[in-house]
């Protein structure tokens, strides 16, 4: 049944040549890598991140904002980390300002 089962030769064999260790190749592919991780991930976050900063910094009552839940309505006050919108005559909510999605045009509210 030996004869199956090739012998391993290979603690007799020769060892191998490395590779040039100053070549710098090695370092080529790392440079690479970061510059193609900071043009597609960091790059775009950052300024999604500065866009949604803006964003918040600017609103203002009158302002139409719809929220990440989807929660369409008109600023009606302003504090530093809640907003209080008007989504019908009769029906305000107060929200974080964090959960700002957008800012709608001027009159869409009364369109939809």
């Amino acid at each position: 049944m030996s004869f199956l089962i090739p012998a391993a030769f290979a603690a007799d064999a020769a060892p191998a040549a490395g590779a040039p260790a100053g070549t710098g190749f090695e370092w080529v592919f790392l440079v690479g890598f970061l510059v193609i991780f900071y043009l597609m991930i960091w790059r775009p976050q950052a300024k999604r991140a500065k866009e949604q900063k803006n964003l918040l910094g600017g609103l203002q009552k009158g302002d139409e904002v719809v929220t990440s839940g989807g929660i369409a309505g008109k600023i009606v006050k302003v504090s530093d980390d809640f907003v209080v919108i008007e989504v019908s005559d009769t029906v305000e909510l107060k929200i974080q300002k964090l959960a700002i999605a957008a800012t709608l045009p001027k009159g869409t509210l009364k369109a939809i």
